[in-house]
């Protein structure tokens, strides 16, 4: 299969946003919180870290429909991670995709209206499976006294029950309705898309020279010269990464399917041989890359 024809770099910034905006029916791209999908998400097996087992944190989402693929109408992908200070890394990535006509979203486009009511989180999926109330993934695994909360593992179900569960469960009325903060979440932000405004290479060779000049202020010009001569691969390749990065320095995603990716660092670049292809025997193709500020 032939890789597709790279189209504009699209960067994507965290903004808040109201929690109807974020819900699945409105095909969000965000960060933080709950994942918001309708069909798809990953079992607790799927999300158990390979380095230390505990469950991994949702992170991101990005909605990216293919153009003419009927069976990618709907299309998000979805990152997770460890947060274990050991880890901090176990990096996860899956993806969901749907034609228009299917079993969990309307056919027409959602209302870009707020709902007259709003909603208290959602732990179950129009399928009728249930979510874990700590992380929003699949949740199998229920609470042995009261059975109506449920959970991904005997972790969030620990979690759960020092914040809160121990005396709600016991409680007739069963105020569970209400979820407490269990920190284990990232911060929830809608990431709002914008197409990156096109800088030529020599543009960007030019603006590396002048930093580079302005940062050495009164240097003599043979030290610049002699500078020049030795600079690095590494070097261009860190000049460019902050080069481009300064241009919006506030982007938090680069997305594009096909693009290049740019490098903070020319160690540990993969080469073509390093990559495995998919599944189905295709060659894998760049999409996005995200900032690990989001993670702070």
């Amino acid at each position: 299969m032939a890789a597709p024809r790279a189209g504009p770099v699209e960067l994507g910034f965290a903004e808040l946003a109201p929690a109807w905006r974020l819900r699945s029916e409105q095909f969000p791209s965000k960060v933080g919180g709950r994942p918001a999908g309708a069909s798809g998400l990953p079992g607790p097996e799927a999300l158990a870290c390979a380095l230390c087992g505990r469950p991994l944190a949702f992170l991101l989402q990005v909605y990216a429909p293919l153009p003419g693929r009927a069976d990618a109408f709907h299309r998000g992908i979805f990152l997770f991670c460890c947060r274990e200070p050991p880890c901090c890394a176990g990096l996860r990535v899956f993806r969901n995709q749907l034609p228009r006509k299917n079993d969990f979203y309307s056919y027409e486009p959602p209302s870009e209206n707020p709902p007259a009511e709003t909603e208290s989180v959602c732990l179950q999926l129009k399928s009728g499976a249930h979510l874990c109330r700590v992380c929003g993934c699949l949740g199998p695994k229920t609470c042995s006294r009261c059975h109506k909360v449920y959970y991904c593992s005997k972790e969030h179900q620990t979690l759960d029950w020092r914040l809160g569960h121990k005396q709600a469960c016991a409680q007739a009325d069963h105020l569970d309705h209400i979820i407490p903060d269990h920190n284990f979440l990232f911060p929830e932000f809608e990431i709002v898309i914008e197409t990156e405004d096109e800088i030529l290479p020599e543009v960007v060779e030019k603006e590396d020279d002048s930093e580079i000049i302005g940062s050495m202020g009164e240097a003599l010009e043979e030290e610049l010269d002699s500078m020049a001569k030795h600079e690095s691969r590494e070097d261009k390749i860190f000049q460019k990464f902050k080069t481009q990065i300064a241009l919006e320095p506030e982007q938090i995603l680069r997305y594009g399917r096909g693009i290049a990716p740019i490098w903070i660092s020319g160690e540990n670049i993969p080469q073509e041989k390093d990559i495995p292809d998919c599944p189905c025997g295709a060659k894998r193709v760049f999409e996005f890359q995200f900032s690990d500020t989001i993670c702070s």
